[in-house]
């Protein structure tokens, strides 16, 4: 998977930068078969990210964009140059 290079940030972090006005463009980008959100912040883009510290992803475009809906977030640009719905995993 290809993955941007900004900060990760976990799931309450990004709320609360939400609620603060901190984050105003929202980016669900295509990776392989899966989906994860790039949110665009003054000091950079930083990646939505699991609890346990991985990159938080989505299996489909609905599920990713009714997250981003759930942080407040109306509006949000899709990238889906990279997208290969077919694409299997590597199991790890």
């Amino acid at each position: 998977m290809i993955f941007s290079r900004g900060l990760q940030m976990d799931e309450r972090l990004l709320r609360a930068m939400v609620a603060a006005g901190a984050i105003k463009n929202i980016n669900i980008i295509a990776s392989g078969a899966r989906f994860h959100i790039e949110a665009k912040t003054p000091n950079g883009p930083i990646t939505a990210e699991t609890r346990k510290g991985k990159v938080k992803t989505w299996v489909t475009l609905d599920a990713a964009a009714r997250w981003v809906r759930s942080l407040g977030i109306g509006a949000a640009q899709i990238n889906l140059a990279h997208w290969q719905p077919g694409q299997r995993e590597l199991s790890v």
